[in-house]
């Protein structure tokens, strides 16, 4: 069966598309927005969650005697003994999503950007059944890959709206793309150079459809007449003079269609402005911050206009990220948010003054070892996050809390030490809970999402991985 088929093979109305995994169906409504098939309203049919659990004790032994008699007392050690319960008949390494968290993390973006559209960035869920969840409710509209492998393989499981958020030299996926109308009619693709183009039209082939085609602003902060730059090194196109040219590049080549401009502020919705112990960089990061939204929104809204001049049919201009939301709905230049960390809320996403999400992806270690008293050693756990090397991109030990990493250790590839009175409560065969710095590369590392509701696993689903994709 296709993505778009129905197993029951029932006729569905135009526009509809099933779901692989059992939500609801989604369709594009005349407004443009995604919405159940059978529903606007998702929360009535949000999981219910079982009343967290009374109080647990384990009597602990330590050197031979009986040690204390431990209560799981607090609201992290009833969402730990929950997600024991609901996975005690799996083995870890495993990974889970807590449905209850993730649906409230959605609403909460939906919330903080105001009337906007959101747009979900695929690579910080790398899960096709979350992502049909997400799209699925009031609020988000539309996704944003990350290669345009991955584009194909979304348009042909049925998703329509998909934007490319980088640039691409994949020739063999160009060719595939300008051969098929409805992948054509799905796919935009990221554009900041004239070569881009021509390197498209080189690997056409004989393919002869139009080419979406979006165009991607710098937003880093300069000062100091351009000496300092704050911001990621993405767009070389800054300002609207620069922008339009662009624009015009594309109309005088037949073959692409310009629809979109996108501006991602990293700075601001990638950076954390409550960073814990530091309140003077806290302080800078924030000062920082309200200084670059000022200068982009000015810019911003300036290349907007110099864009319409060329290309008065924009369909849409995306900006954001999670942790700007809702200062970039906030422009009126702005017609859609792009976000997807926010849904899992990991471990960056907590160092924010603005807005607080509930840790939705979780994964776990199984106890191996216990070297001595307050140490334990999980299987694996090295699951560092990309960027700059550091301490922030490691996961934590999150379930049992009071666990760290031993310093001379760290996280390993193949055995994590934990040291702390709360390695002495566990057993062998016990799970430890992590937290991963980043979104969805915790799914790069497992095939498959066990789907917490309440204190069961209600559903498990493939990763990206899980069904046999890699696409970075």
């Amino acid at each position: 069966m296709s993505a778009g088929g129905a197993a029951s093979g029932r006729p569905r109305p135009p526009g509809v598309r099933a779901s692989l995994y059992g939500f609801a169906p989604v369709r594009r409504d005349h407004a443009g927005t995604n919405a159940p098939a059978d529903a606007r309203d998702r929360d009535t049919r949000a999981s219910t969650v079982r009343p967290a659990p009374a109080r647990v004790y384990r009597p602990v032994v330590r050197s031979g005697k009986l040690g204390r008699m431990t209560p799981l007392a607090t609201p992290l050690a009833s969402d730990r003994a929950r997600y024991d319960r609901a996975t005690a008949h799996l083995d870890a390494p495993l990974a889970v999503v807590d449905l209850e968290a993730f649906d409230a993390n959605a609403a909460g973006l939906v919330r903080r950007a105001g009337g906007k559209p959101i747009r979900v960035a695929s690579k910080s869920v790398r899960c096709r059944a979350l992502l049909e969840r997400a799209l699925a409710r009031d609020g988000f509209s539309g996704l944003m890959a990350f290669t345009l492998q991955e584009s194909l393989w979304l348009a042909r499981a049925g998703f329509d709206d998909v934007l490319l958020a980088y640039p691409s030299v994949d020739r063999a996926a160009y060719a595939e793309l300008v051969a098929d109308p409805k992948l054509a009619a799905a796919i935009t693709v990221m554009v900041d150079d004239p070569e881009q183009l021509s390197l498209i039209d080189a690997a056409r082939g004989g393919g002869r459809e139009e080419v979406r085609v979006c165009l991607e602003l710098d937003t880093s902060l300069r000062l100091l007449g351009g000496r300092v730059r704050i911001g990621a090194l993405r767009s070389p196109l800054r300002d609207p003079a620069q922008l339009a040219e662009m624009a015009r590049s594309v109309a005088r080549r037949p073959g692409f269609r310009l629809v979109g401009l996108m501006a991602y502020e990293g700075h601001v919705a990638g950076v954390g402005d409550a960073v814990a112990g530091r309140p003077l960089r806290s302080r800078a990061i924030r000062l920082m911050q309200a200084a670059a939204r000022r200068e982009l929104a000015q810019r911003r809204a300036a290349v907007v206009r110099a864009v319409r001049a060329v290309a008065p049919d924009l369909e849409f201009v995306n900006g954001g990220g999670t942790g700007s939301v809702q200062h970039t709905a906030a422009e009126d230049a702005v017609t859609e948010i792009a976000a997807g960390s926010g849904l899992y809320q990991p471990r960056l996403f907590d160092n924010y003054t603005s807005f607080s999400g509930r840790p939705a992806a979780l994964f776990a270690q199984p106890v191996v070892r216990r070297p001595g008293v307050g140490v334990v050693t999980v299987l694996g756990g090295g699951y560092p996050a990309s960027g700059a090397a550091g301490r922030d991109r490691l996961p934590v030990p999150y379930l049992p809390e009071g666990l760290r990493y031993d310093g001379q250790e760290g996280p390993g590839e193949v055995q994590t030490p934990l040291l702390g009175s709360a390695a002495d409560d566990l057993l062998i065969g016990d799970k430890v809970w992590f937290r991963h710095a980043k979104a969805g590369e915790m799914c790069e590392r497992f095939d498959a999402l066990h789907l917490v509701e309440g204190d069961r696993v209600g559903a498990r689903v493939p990763t990206y991985r899980g069904e046999g994709h890699t696409f970075l």
